[in-house]
């Protein structure tokens, strides 16, 4: 039986998503699969599609305020696309809390081009997914959102993790979740 209450907590951990691919990207699949998997979540998505210009991107999501903002690349111009699309974004004030983050080919010459995760990390990504971890660390931090979304707002807010350049909206235990997880290499 539905009551108040459980209409209540659904209604929180279902997150507003925006989907989009970066300006060079002409893929489409990957949008598809990821708007798929977040409803099968339970999450509302928004799909931008492919070849999504900065300046765009950030007025889609300034009018409709997503709770999470997801960016991917399949053509392996996902870093250089990406510090672009984050510096547009974080410039925003009203998405600069906005959790955004990036997965897929993030380079176009795979494990040549190193760890590039730590500057997109620190131009202000939340979280980086390269396209060897699988979507196993995505799912998690999905849930560590869904699941910060469930438990009540403290009085007094915790401080962002010390690596996160930007105020991250999560509780301090997913956040230490996420950190963890991008430490075990799944999500880079």
């Amino acid at each position: 039986m539905e009551t108040e209450n459980t209409r209540s907590a659904i209604a929180r951990t279902e997150l507003s998503v925006v989907v989009s691919g970066v300006m060079s990207d002409a893929h489409t699949w990957n949008l598809v699969y990821l708007q798929l998997l977040l409803e099968e979540l339970g999450h509302r998505v928004v799909n931008l599609g492919p070849c999504v210009p900065g300046d765009l991107l950030v007025a889609e999501c300034q009018w409709r305020r997503p709770d999470l903002i997801v960016l991917s690349s399949v053509n392996g111009h996902g870093f250089q696309d990406g510090l672009m699309a984050i510096e547009q974004l974080r410039a925003s004030p009203e998405l600069a809390d906005c959790p955004v983050i990036i997965g897929g080919k993030l380079g176009v010459r795979g494990a040549e081009d190193g760890d590039r995760s730590a500057e997109l990390l620190r131009a202000g990504f939340d979280a980086v997914f390269d396209d060897s971890g699988g979507v196993t660390a995505f799912r998690s931090f999905i849930g560590s959102l869904t699941k910060a979304a469930l438990e009540p707002a403290s009085p007094h807010p915790a401080a962002p993790h010390p690596a996160a350049p930007h105020p991250v909206a999560l509780e301090p235990a997913a956040q230490a979740r996420a950190v963890a997880a991008l430490d075990a290499g799944g999500a880079r």
